[in-house]
């Protein structure tokens, strides 16, 4: 419970300095209306996956595009001490080409007849009140922190619903309290839709409710720290911590270290523990450490990045009900997140901004990662490896600006049953993206 002393002493003193601030976001809000912003982000999505050597009756494809639209609306607060406002989320998706046969990206909801269904649409709104620099927000909402955090890697993203209180009073601080209730999935618009339970709890565990406390502080510009604390009902409890260092060498280059670990425990029913069994069918107790430590050089255009990975203890790292993005360890990447029990893994990577050679907005990425000594309910001895390349082209002027493509190809082979499907996969997913700011 030190982090949460902790907090309770950085918010107590936050709340003496804010008495004495000159300024706050607050003090110089403009209004309701007048700080108001309306975007829309489209987004149109090929995502294909190859199954190599499954057998003859299993399918060997998915294949979907889908075309999907975004609008977040976020009012501006109520001037005075006390400010309040609105934000409203709207999300439709739409199937462009899919079929029974090739239907299974993740991308829409499955009908009853294994088909995609046609279309899919999603709501939700959230009251907002700010005192100085401190806001609580209750309603559905996305969430970035590292033991919860909303997944935006399909169509359409991930929302969660609860309380959020986010408060930068201290320069550099940045704490965040939380609790939640209710998570959707990418491919669903029905309410809590990542889980439920059903009167025998046979079901995928959903969740039933998450807290959610800690913070970010940056020491200086180039030196900053989390700590962070969660607890789902009934599936386990987190601990995270990450130090992230720039050390620049001189105006062309510049080296990054970034060190994140988790810390992971079953509580309560164990429901997550219950859904992955042993191998003589008893639940699945989760008692393990993850970190992962990476270092990044950058010279000019180019950057070269090396990663370590590992975890220890009882199972593997779980996460998905706290959110499909709540894992923040380096070598979680397209395919893998090289997540399996005592599993080390490593990654090199190369990037390259091609605004050095005249083509802004032109950017490309390759890595190469590789995991062994995994413990599967198969083997004391897995080992994966995956391939990835990523291109990216964003227009920078004209009236499609913004407007981006991109391509993402990753090729993923795995030996002893360490991934928990096919063990080789060859995936490419085509992204075309524009956001349009209305307000």
């Amino acid at each position: 419970m030190r982090v949460m002393k902790w907090s309770m002493i950085a918010l107590a003193v936050a709340a003496g300095t804010s008495q004495m601030a000159i300024a706050s976001s607050q003090s110089e809000s403009k209004g309701f209306v007048e700080d108001s912003s309306l975007s829309v982000k489209t987004r149109m999505l090929y995502f294909s996956r190859d199954f190599r050597n499954v057998p003859n009756d299993e399918q060997s494809r998915a294949e979907e595009t889908g075309l999907g639209f975004l609008g977040t609306y976020e009012s501006g607060f109520t001037q005075g001490t006390v400010g309040f406002g609105v934000d409203a989320i709207g999300m439709l998706g739409l199937k462009l080409d899919s079929g029974k046969g090739r239907a299974g990206t993740g991308q829409f909801p499955t009908g009853s007849d294994g088909r995609s269904e046609d279309s899919f649409s999603e709501g939700g709104g959230a009251v907002k009140m700010r005192i100085s620099d401190t806001v609580l927000k209750y309603g559905t909402q996305f969430t970035a922190m590292p033991v919860l955090a909303t997944d935006d890697s399909r169509l359409l993203p991930e929302t969660v619903e609860g309380t959020l209180i986010t408060s930068n009073e201290i320069k550099g601080l940045e704490l965040n309290v939380g609790h939640f209730t209710a998570l959707n999935a990418q491919s669903q618009s029905y309410h809590d839709s990542i889980g439920g339970l059903d009167d025998d709890r046979n079901k995928n565990p959903g969740l039933t409710q998450a807290d959610v406390i800690g913070g970010t502080y940056a020491f200086t510009d180039t030196l900053s720290t989390s700590v962070y604390y969660s607890h789902v009902e009934d599936h386990f409890r987190k601990w995270y911590g990450n130090i992230n260092w720039a050390l620049p060498i001189n105006d062309n280059q510049g080296l990054v270290f970034d060190f994140n670990i988790y810390d992971t425990k079953s509580t309560g029913e164990n429901r997550t523990g219950a859904f992955v069994k042993n191998p003589d069918g008893s639940a699945r107790e989760l008692d393990n450490t993850a970190f992962s430590l990476s270092g990044a050089y950058n010279i000019g255009a180019h950057t070269f990045t090396l990663a370590y990975q590992a975890l220890s203890g009882d199972g593997d790292y779980a996460y998905g009900i706290d959110g499909g993005g709540s894992i923040f360890l380096a070598n979680s990447i397209a395919r893998s997140d090289f997540n399996a029990e005592d599993e080390k893994s490593w990654q090199a990577r190369y990037d390259l901004n091609f605004a050095e050679f005249g083509v802004p907005g032109l950017t490309f990425m390759t890595r190469y990662a590789r995991g062994t000594d995994a413990k599967t309910r198969t083997t004391d001895d897995g080992k994966e490896w995956e391939r990835d390349i990523d291109i990216k082209y964003v227009l920078q002027e004209g009236a499609a600006k913004d407007l981006s493509f991109r391509v993402r190809q990753a090729t993923y082979r795995s030996g002893d049953g360490v991934y928990y499907g096919s063990p080789s996969i060859d995936e490419l997913r085509l992204i075309v993206e524009y956001p349009l700011s209305i307000l």
